[in-house]
């Protein structure tokens, strides 16, 4: 097992990454002295997989453990089901010092922790995340939150958690699709912070794709080193922070228009990125070798690269202007400079926007 740390003052915390770790969870709360009511909260799939792993350890570490199951899909990521599963803490008799794990996605980890930072006004929670997408992504880092139907997570908070656990053996029950949808944002951190990362990815594809634990765990580490050196100096997405939303603005709106419906996160992350390397290509940033190779290194794992569907850029305009980056209405856009290096850009003609996203 390795561990990185998110450096947060008072609120740094660990992110543990190994095989078969999962049954060491109890072991690894055991010391940090909470109440001895706690609850998991996951969806059936997931629960039926490692729940009694899980729940065994807990057990074990003398923890009294109640569980929620939650229906899968972003579609249920809302305010109604969160309301469930508070009901369901309270009634259970958590206290301000009890504890919920996240045993699953993102949608689970993202749901969990905005009841935790909701619950009696704050309570710990620990990311146990079994996709790729949560592991490189969603579970580290703190934003929680709840999708509204006029966008995606636009209620929410940023609470970080107490811990990470992640064990690379749950990816081998991972669907083929939900794999490479993670793969999508570990490309993005290549592409915003370190070409190298960006190059073993491509020399890496079959190992990668052949779920070779060597490589997992490397990707998944730099994933997360990234990612925690970004969060560890700018918490709260105040500026350098939002370089994690390459692919996002783009990303986010298409999921928007589509109902969450048509493509996995990861796909709409890929196809944003994409079409913001598009669009930073028409606004002379990147070169077209550049471009390419974004474009080349998405095909290659599979990933969509362009929307299979005919965009409606009036809705996609709307969604977008909600996008929590935009400042005073006005888009903001994270677009590369080159592979490594990218620049917060707001104000994006529209003109451009209609070229690369409808081809027109």
């Amino acid at each position: 097992m390795q561990e990185l740390t998110v450096e947060l003052g008072s609120r740094s915390y660990r992110i543990s990454v190994g095989r078969g770790i999962l049954d060491g969870i109890g072991d690894a709360v055991k010391q940090l002295g909470f109440s001895e009511k706690c609850a998991i909260v996951s969806n059936p799939t997931v629960y039926g997989l490692y729940g009694s792993r899980v729940l065994e350890s807990l057990q074990g570490a003398g923890l009294d453990v109640y569980t929620v199951l939650t229906p899968d899909g972003e579609e249920y990521k809302d305010l109604l089901w969160a309301y469930h599963i508070l009901s369901r803490l309270l009634k259970t008799g958590l206290d301000r010092n009890s504890v919920i794990f996240a045993l699953g996605g993102g949608v689970v980890g993202d749901i969990t922790g905005f009841c935790a930072s909701t619950y009696m006004r704050g309570i710990s929670y620990i990311q146990i995340p079994t996709t790729l997408l949560s592991q490189v992504d969603s579970s580290v880092g703190g934003k929680t939150g709840v999708n509204h139907h006029l966008g995606k997570n636009m209620i929410g908070t940023f609470y970080q958690p107490g811990l990470v656990w992640i064990d690379i053996e749950t990816l081998k029950t991972l669907p083929e699709r939900e794999l490479l949808s993670g793969i999508a944002e570990v490309i993005k951190y290549g592409v915003i912070w370190d070409r190298e990362f960006f190059e073993y990815l491509d020399k890496k594809r079959d190992e990668l794709l052949g779920l070779d634990p060597e490589t997992l765990s490397a990707v998944i580490r730099r994933s997360c080193g990234i990612k925690a050196a970004v969060v560890s100096k700018d918490e709260r997405e105040s500026g350098l922070r939002a370089i994690l939303n390459y692919g996002h603005t783009v990303g986010h709106a298409i999921e928007t228009v589509t109902g969450y419906q048509r493509y996995l996160h990861g796909e709409a992350v890929a196809i944003g990125m994409v079409y913001e390397a598009e669009i930073a290509r028409s606004l002379g940033m990147i070169d077209s070798e550049g471009v390419d190779s974004i474009r080349k290194l998405v095909r290659a794992y599979g990933l969509p690269a362009e929307a299979g569907h005919q965009l409606n850029m009036s809705n996609i305009s709307s969604a977008m202007a909600l996008d929590k980056k935009a400042l005073s209405g006005t888009v903001r856009f994270v677009l590369p400079e080159e592979i490594g290096k990218v620049k917060i850009v707001s104000g994006v003609d529209t003109e451009i926007l209609e070229k690369v996203m409808l081809g027109i």
